[in-house]
């Protein structure tokens, strides 16, 4: 039957205001900090073979266990997020979710109750396809049933991927439809969008104006994997398209470079403190993917390092850029909340690319990375626990630094409320 011309208006103007509701929940003022299973356990479900590492009941609570005891709860990792297949094959028989009943005999609430009565906050992972990344029950065709599900689990966190979505660039209304009946369920919940990711990929039109009212944040790009090579594509990448993604970061809504590999197979000790410090610089969401049980303690320091999480938690949420790149050495510069006794703050990590076997001599002037401040600054170290002396220099004196093959040194600097120019010498960091 036909529908008559005002009809249709009514009906299409009717439908925009209810794709155009936004983001109401008032969550992610800094960026998400917890742990999420995929990069370590991604989609093992044989726990007959592996007891220890299949996503099941088990693992979320043995995980909550030891981030309350072993202190990642208190230094900000708040968030246990379940990626994917958690899920049973099929729906229920009255078309709702459910969870493998092999793997989580007693039900997803009950997963969520326990890891709320650690004190910790619950996350879970569904898709906007007809199927999960893992061959699961996506959730097309049924958004408001899943959001009420996701809502009577009492879910703090819900990751939406994008696999399986036909047609892919459907996914910006349905992502905000989505957003829409997460909303009237009265259950706040930060809400991670995947779309960016699929959008770059294809080359496809992304409208970051749109992203960022409707989602607190979103993958911009390819999934990470347990690899140096993956780690520094990535900065690549958010270096390259640094000038049209950092207005669009705040509080609220974040880039997210996705999860930080410490602790797992590929990287050492300086790689993994390198990409902590860029995604501090990132203002990036700080999702671990490790055993907590099995890993070493060089990694849980780097993970819990009290100034790094500083630097990403600032309030102000300004995302950094990298502002230079020469002889293999890269600059990556954050401005920051300043602190009352000193003028303008800011982050600054110098980053090594270089395979030298020995620590890289580097000198660079604070000018040359955009600190022009006629007072000059002081700085310090972050990684020198015992000497945190802070040193005086102009913009012009040179500040020399030894970076390690593929580490990083990570400065504090602060502009000075006064001029001290005829006692400063060039100034000399050791890493």
């Amino acid at each position: 039957m036909m529908t008559s011309l005002p009809t249709i208006v009514v009906l299409g103007v009717f439908l925009l205001a209810q794709l155009t509701q936004a983001l109401n929940n008032g969550l992610a003022r800094t960026p998400p900090m917890g742990f999420m299973t995929w990069q370590r356990f991604r989609c093992i479900t044989d726990c007959h073979k592996y007891p220890d590492e299949c996503i099941s009941e088990r693992l979320i609570q043995r995980t909550a266990d030891k981030m309350v005891e072993d202190g990642y709860l208190k230094a900000g990792y708040e968030y246990l997020i379940i990626d994917d297949c958690w899920l049973a094959k099929e729906r229920d028989q009255d078309g709702k979710l459910q969870a493998d009943k092999s793997r989580f005999p007693n039900g997803m609430k009950a997963v969520s109750d326990y890891v709320h009565a650690k004190g910790l906050k619950f996350g879970i992972y569904e898709d906007y396809g007809n199927k999960t990344c893992g061959g699961y029950p996506g959730i097309l065709g049924h958004l408001k049933k899943d959001a009420e599900y996701f809502a009577y689990l009492e879910v703090d966190y819900i990751k939406i991927d994008g696999c399986y979505s036909v047609p892919f660039y459907e996914m910006e209304d349905g992502y905000k439809l989505f957003g829409k009946y997460l909303n009237e369920t009265g259950r706040p919940m930060v809400y991670s969008c995947s779309w960016p990711a699929y959008f770059n990929d294809a080359s496809y039109p992304l409208n970051y104006e749109i992203l960022k009212e409707h989602c607190n944040l979103w993958r911009n790009y390819d999934d990470i994997q347990d690899s140096y090579q993956s780690l520094t594509q990535i900065m690549d990448w958010f270096a390259l398209v640094q000038d049209s993604i950092i207005q669009h970061a705040g509080p609220g809504h974040w880039n997210d470079p996705d999860m930080l590999l410490a602790g797992n197979y590929a990287l050492t000790r300086d790689q993994a403190k390198m990409q902590m410090a860029v995604w501090a610089i990132l203002a990036a969401p700080l999702l671990m993917s490790v055993d907590l049980h099995t890993i070493k303690h060089e990694f849980k320091e780097i993970l819990q390092h009290k100034e790094l999480i500083e630097i990403n938690q600032d309030p102000w949420g300004l995302q950094g850029r990298r502002v230079l790149r020469e002889r293999q050495i890269e600059i990556w510069k954050r401005e920051l909340k300043p602190e009352d006794e000193y003028g303008s703050k800011y982050a600054v990590v110098i980053v090594s690319r270089r395979e030298d076997g020995t620590p890289y001599p580097y000198n660079v002037t604070l000018q040359a990375i955009g600190l022009t401040h006629p007072n000059g600054y002081y700085y310090r170290d972050v990684f020198k626990h015992n000497e945190t002396e802070l040193q005086y220099v102009q913009p012009k004196s040179f500040i020399t630094v030894r970076v390690v093959p593929q580490g990083c040194v990570v400065l504090k600097v602060f502009a000075s409320k006064e001029n001290k120019s005829e006692n400063t010498t060039n100034s000399t960091t050791t890493q």
